[in-house]
């Protein structure tokens, strides 16, 4: 198969590299760009565990064409810290304990990511709604819920960044 040479904007680089018509998006970013942060948790957009930021907007990598995205922003959990710093919503998934096995916990990360990006002080129905589409096994829901609104209250308070 023939492959394409695309260019990315992953986590504010560009990268350069071949890949097959068909490659995924999550494919990509995990096998040839080695952010393996994103995770294949079901292949077919039902548990959220591949979720990355395209154009600022939560999308399901494992389906997604990664030559869709050439010339577009992408957003990957590795590229949600500040400046070296955890990211308010990284911090607070730690201290309230909302990653168990950790698995979902980076798909869970760009949503809430996205959702604070568009919405800085969301409802409950709101931050629920925007989790939605991410499945934990653990079922570690209270606790992601629980972080969510601590990083809200830290953003409120001026700590973008711990």
């Amino acid at each position: 198969m023939k492959k394409l040479l695309i260019t990315l904007n992953v986590n504010g680089r560009d990268v350069e590299f071949a890949c097959a018509p068909n490659q995924t998006l999550l494919d990509a970013l995990r096998l040839d760009l080695a952010l393996t942060g994103s995770k294949r948790g079901c292949d077919d957009s039902s548990c959220g565990a591949c979720t990355v930021e395209v154009d600022g907007e939560p999308m399901l990598a494992c389906t997604l064409l990664a030559a869709a995205c050439e010339d577009r922003r992408i957003l990957t959990v590795e590229g949600i810290a500040e400046h070296g710093a955890l990211a308010a919503i990284q911090k607070a998934y730690g201290e309230w304990g909302g990653a168990q096995c950790g698995f979902c916990t980076p798909g869970f990360m760009i949503a809430v990511h996205s959702l604070l990006a568009r919405n800085p002080d969301p409802s409950e129905d709101e931050i629920r709604a925007a989790l939605g589409g991410n499945l934990c096994r653990c079922t570690g829901y209270n606790q992601m819920y629980q972080a969510v609104k601590a990083a809200i209250d830290a953003e409120k308070a001026g700590r973008r960044a711990f």
